[in-house]
């Protein structure tokens, strides 16, 4: 039997009316293609194919659709030898902030919240005169297209004025969570060299106060940083760097017309970071133009955002989705963001703001959903919701339980869309579809323009069956580069060298028969036991729904020419890995998934190794179980947490 049959995985939970369907973007920009792909608007698949198909008549459309501004030159597309030659808009002339900043009225722009109960607010007009100000004085200390200014910020207002001030420049941001700490971030921001550091001397977390003097000081001794400007008072302890408070720093400099410096298509904007949990992370250069045409993309067709909507994402500057979000503006949408933790100071606290700034679209990850499950909030009981239409997740697969949960528990009439992709094209591959129906369990659908497919190990397509998951085409916002990367060889390691002209993305992916995905994990922490590959995910669908279970990691051990696999489970206060809990974790594994998912051993942990993104680090804790050393701990939120797996005397037979 096919395993994502069971539980009732791609059964139809939700679907919009014909009248919904008809009123947004997506329908909108079919029915103007049309004459193009031939089809009824109602037809993704066909939308989906011309977009592939026709590379060269999609981009010219999409380009005018999203309403761009800029030149966009002669022709969208021009096809290369190989994917990474490929061209798009080559004749174009743009900049992201001008795109961004279009809008100079008494609207609100954003709205800014911290755990502590701080909001904040500014307007179009404010924003685009704090842009104003801050890219003077980045000019002022000879910031120029092509020089980096570097970040330690939290999700605040100061931090998408400093990255619009960048973008207007034609200069490129990168920026860091100042969790970080100083090893991390001085090993992502040493390597790019900024011209200008922007940090937040400290921040608040649940009622504490937290110092970043000392990773503020790692990265100006990494670096041949020039000004360091910080967004609050200049502790006694950062005098000596010659630090500038940023009220200082831009009141010689009034607001004034921004003179936008439109580059082209490849000119990078910012540089992002892989985990690092292997090694120093890389840093991934991507261009304006093929994040903003990306994310337009993405944010207006399938999410279907609007002007002045609400648009929230629970995310840090060290994660991809504050990109994705911060490009909200350039569809006029009023952003909402939030710094802190989230169950502070009580479990509810996002939930409330749903209702306090009637947000709209709400975005988080596949973990908030799954832990406001097992807190037991039931926002359907004790909020409104009223403006809230679409839920946004990703981070890790959404497993079928937490669909449930959010139909039973929040919303009935409610677009739940699970979403896919990564900081390595800094958007999605799978995602969201107003035209479709949510099934439970699956990711909607391939985006516009993505040619994907899963492969076997000879490199031939399967359906039905995980698979390597790959992107057959070029894709607008593939990197420009590797930073450090001279000879491209980094670049071309990390997704060409496994399967010979298409991209792989290194997740662990299964096609569905309804044009949807399930993803079962990433491919490098496949599991292998008997030669039967597994996806990690998998077991974390069946383990995840017993109550008695916080969350779980699972490895593959080496032993005896075979591999076995083993489940840590960390467990809810009160309960005890008995006997009967561990025959009722391997029975749920064993019926909703396979035997061969079968943990060979069951192990009871504290805690589990996160990245500071909040994935679990499933290859920190196999190495550590095999005795090799983590090649890089400061990519890690509780480094500490390795030592709870280290020589365990349960793994020895």
């Amino acid at each position: 039997m096919d395993r994502a049959q069971d539980a009732g995985i791609g059964e139809i939970v939700w679907e919009a009316d014909a009248a919904r369907k008809e009123g947004t973007a997506l329908w909108r920009f079919a029915e103007a293609t049309r004459h193009e792909h031939g089809a009824d608007p109602s037809d993704y698949p066909a939308l989906l194919d011309w977009s592939i198909r026709e590379p060269n008549a999609f981009h010219e459309a999409l380009w005018d659709f999203l309403s761009i501004v800029g030149d966009k030159g002669e022709t969208a597309f021009v096809a290369g030898t190989s994917i990474r030659d490929a061209k798009f808009y080559p004749g174009a002339r743009l900049n992201y902030a001008e795109n961004l900043l279009t809008r100079r009225d008494e609207g609100m722009a954003i709205i800014a919240h911290r755990d502590d109960g701080t909001r904040r607010e500014i307007s179009w007009r404010a924003l685009y005169d704090r842009v104003s100000q801050v890219e003077q004085a980045l000019r002022a200390e000879g910031v120029s297209e092509g020089d980096r200014v570097g970040a330690i910020v939290t999700h605040d207002i100061e931090a998408i004025v400093f990255y619009l001030a960048t973008s207007a420049i034609g200069a490129i941001w990168s920026s860091c969570s100042p969790d970080f700490g100083p090893a991390g971030a001085s090993d992502r921001l040493g390597q790019i060299d900024p011209k200008v550091l922007v940090a937040v001397p400290g921040y608040g977390y649940a009622g504490k106060a937290i110092d970043v003097s000392a990773t503020v000081r790692a990265v100006a001794e990494a670096t041949n940083v020039t000004r360091i400007v910080l967004l609050g008072a200049v502790p006694e302890g950062l005098t000596d760097l010659g630090c500038v408070s940023l009220d200082d720093w831009i009141a010689p400099f009034s607001p004034r017309d921004i003179a936008f410096n439109r580059m082209e298509f490849s000119a990078p904007l910012v540089i992002l970071y892989s985990s690092g949990t292997t090694g120093k992370p890389k840093c991934i250069v991507h261009s304006g133009a093929g994040l903003l045409i990306q994310h337009k993309k993405e944010l207006m067709l399938h999410c279907d955002i609007k002007q002045d909507e609400r648009f929230f994402y629970f995310t840090t500057c060290g994660w991809m989705m504050w990109n994705w979000q911060v490009s909200g503006l350039a569809l006029g949408a009023t952003l909402v963001t939030y710094d802190g933790n989230p169950f502070y100071p009580e479990p509810a606290r996002l939930i409330d703001l749903i209702d306090q700034d009637e947000i709209a679209i709400f975005g988080t990850s596949a973990k908030y959903i799954d832990a406001c499950a097992k807190a037991g909030l039931k926002p359907k009981e004790t909020h409104r919701l009223s403006a809230l239409r679409l839920i946004l997740s990703t981070g890790s697969p959404l497993i079928a339980p937490s669909f449930d949960y959010i139909y039973a528990d929040w919303k009935t009439d409610l677009h739940l869309a699970s979403i896919s992709g990564g900081t390595d094209i800094c958007a999605c591959f799978i995602g969201g579809n107003p035209l479709l129906p949510v099934r439970r369990g699956e990711l909607q659908c391939a985006l516009l323009g993505m040619d994907l497919d899963t492969l076997d190990d000879e490199g031939q397509p399967v359906s039905g069956l995980p698979g390597e998951f790959v992107c057959r085409n070029a894709h607008l916002s593939m990197p420009v580069s590797f930073w450090g990367d001279a000879d491209g060889s980094r670049y071309r390691d990390a997704y060409f060298s496994r399967f010979d002209g298409v991209w792989a993305h290194g997740d662990f992916v299964e096609k569905r028969p309804s044009g949807g995905f399930i993803i079962h994990g990433r491919s490098d922490t496949t599991l292998n036991p008997g030669g039967v590959r597994i996806g990690t995910a998998e077991i974390y669908r069946q383990v995840e729904t017993i109550s008695a279970v916080e969350e779980v990691i699972a490895v593959g051990q080496d032993i005896d020419g075979d591999q076995r696999v083993i489940l840590f489970v960390k467990l809810r206060p009160g309960h005890a890995l008995d006997a009967a809990l561990e025959k009722d974790i391997r029975t749920r594994i064993r019926s909703g998934a396979s035997p061969r998912h079968v943990p060979a051993r069951i192990i009871a942990v504290t805690a589990i190794p996160r990245t500071r993104s909040g994935k679990i680090s499933e290859i920190a804790v196999r190495d550590v179980i095999h005795g090799r050393p983590v090649k890089n701990t400061t990519a890690l939120a509780n480094p500490e947490a390795l030592e709870l797996y280290r020589g365990l005397e349960a793994l020895r037979d």
